[in-house]
């Protein structure tokens, strides 16, 4: 059994930052990939952005892409997101998600179901 452990999520006024990491103590991923998803209350969960731990590749969600950045240390089999320029509308519960299946197609990681374990999640409220 993988557990994510995410952490770093907070209050933060419109324009701020925050970080998020995302730990999976017990497992060491060399191949597939670990995303973010959020949910925000009355919404479906989203896909916010993800990272191959093979070559480093990345995929964001329009709605975040030049504020957010998606990073990863391998050593440490820990991930983050690194969320700048917060608004409003970013408010919402932060998952983290991993799965141990390399895709070809990178808009694979764009779906929650090829994610196999999820955190707990960590809530993010942007304030106006």
């Amino acid at each position: 059994q993988v557990q994510l452990v995410e952490s770093g999520g907070g209050l933060v006024q419109a324009g701020g930052s925050l970080r998020l990491s995302c730990a999976g103590p017990g497992r060491t991923f060399s191949s597939g990939a670990m995303g973010w998803f959020r949910q925000a209350p009355g919404k479906e969960r989203e896909f916010v952005a993800a990272i191959k731990w093979s070559g480093g590749s990345t995929y964001y969600a329009d709605s975040v892409k030049g504020r957010f950045t998606i990073s990863r240390d391998n050593a440490k089999n820990t991930v983050y997101l690194q969320m700048n320029s917060l608004k409003p509308e970013d408010t919402a519960v932060y998952y983290c998600a991993a799965t141990g299946r390399t895709y070809y197609s990178g808009s694979y990681y764009y779906r929650r179901d090829k994610y196999d374990y999820w955190g707990q999640g960590t809530q993010v409220t942007v304030s106006s």
